[in-house]
C-alpha cells in the first residue's frame, strides 16, 4: 500500500540526490522477512535504480524500482 506524503517524482529526485552515497536500506522480502543491507546507490535509470551491496554474502548489485520506495517495500534508513 502506498504511503502518503511523497509523489513518485519526489522519490526519484531524493534518490537522484543520494547517488554515490552509502546508505542503509530495509528491504521487505515478503512473509515478514525484513533484510537490512548497507549499500551504495550506484546508477539512476528512468524507472529503477541500482545499489552496490557491501556485504559479502549478498549479490554485488541489486535493482529496485522507485515504486518500491514509494509503497514502503524499500526504506532508506540512514546515510552512512
Amino acid at each position: 500500500m502506498r504511503k502518503l506524503g511523497l509523489s513518485l517524482s519526489e522519490v526519484k529526485e531524493k534518490i537522484k540526490n543520494l547517488k554515490g552515497e552509502n546508505v542503509t536500506l530495509a528491504v521487505n522480502r515478503g512473509r515478514k522477512k525484513i533484510e537490512t543491507i548497507n549499500a551504495q546507490i550506484e546508477n539512476i535509470y528512468p524507472s529503477v535504480f541500482t545499489v552496490k551491496v557491501d556485504q559479502i554474502n549478498q549479490l554485488d548489485v541489486q535493482t529496485f524500482s522507485y515504486f518500491d520506495v514509494l509503497c514502503g517495500d524499500v526504506e532508506i534508513l540512514s546515510i552512512v
